[in-house]
């Protein structure tokens, strides 16, 4: 558990706070996130993040860039670890910034055993999760009355079937829920084939969310069978929220 609670001042814990910073908009970081993200030493940040945030901090903060890019530049989480812990132990407060919710595919809860295991104080403000935000703020919701009465949020970062894939595919093509796919967009073809080969319907709605909650923020209303197509001939790029089932036609 954490070390202190949240009815503290933010800005005056002494240790490592993880800040989920919203889904994109610097509006949707929650209250106490910023007042924690102002009064930091350090701040520790995510590529995702808004940059509104960064920019609005002192001229003393230290920022720094652990920033992961898909195929690309890539900041092992052993060495996030290093800097959270040196940076605490030398007595800084410590703001680890993360886009969306820390704890929904944000690896936070892996960062607060480590701080724990150390003896680093450290607590968690959570963020709003883009994988509800997101189809919200762009006029789907993931449950409605009459509709749909469950939604599973999944990680696409691996295929199905690969050996790294803790998914139950089969399963999620069975059920009659709402699916929300994170980090989907280059295996999203392959995702879509998968669940129609479990029993959804070919033409089952989906709908493909760019760059939600910001000015850039794009929605391609599509079909199931058709998601890779879609994807592929409106250029997507991550990030990008994916919802599946009549949720999305909405």
């Amino acid at each position: 558990m954490p070390d202190q609670a949240l009815c503290l001042d933010p800005a005056s814990f002494a240790g490592v706070t993880l800040v989920g910073a919203g889904p994109g908009d610097p509006d949707l970081i929650t209250i106490a996130g910023l007042k924690a993200l102002l009064g930091a030493d350090v701040v520790v940040t995510d590529r995702l993040v808004p940059h509104e945030l960064l920019a609005g901090l002192a001229p003393d903060v230290e920022l720094i860039d652990v920033a992961k890019f898909p195929r690309s530049r890539f900041t092992a989480q052993k060495d996030i670890n290093a800097v959270l812990l040196d940076r605490a132990r030398a007595g800084k407060r410590v703001v680890r910034l993360k886009g969306g919710d820390s704890h929904v595919f944000g690896r936070g809860f892996e960062e607060v055993l480590h701080l724990q295991q150390a003896g680093v104080p450290v607590r968690v403000i959570p963020g709003l999760s883009s994988s509800i935000s997101v189809p919200a703020l762009a006029g789907i919701p993931v449950t409605h009355r009459g509709v749909v009465h469950d939604f599973t949020v999944v990680s696409g970062h691996v295929p199905p079937r690969h050996p790294d894939s803790l998914v139950n595919w089969d399963a999620l093509a069975a059920s009659r829920g709402t699916i929300v796919l994170m980090m989907a967009v280059h295996n999203a073809a392959v995702i879509a084939q998968t669940l129609i080969d479990g029993g959804r319907h070919t033409g089952q709605p989906a709908a493909i969310v760019v760059d939600g909650s910001m000015a850039s923020e794009r929605v391609i209303r599509t079909t199931l069978s058709q998601l890779g197509e879609s994807i592929d001939n409106e250029e997507v790029q991550p990030p990008a929220i994916i919802v599946v089932g009549d949720v999305a036609a909405l």
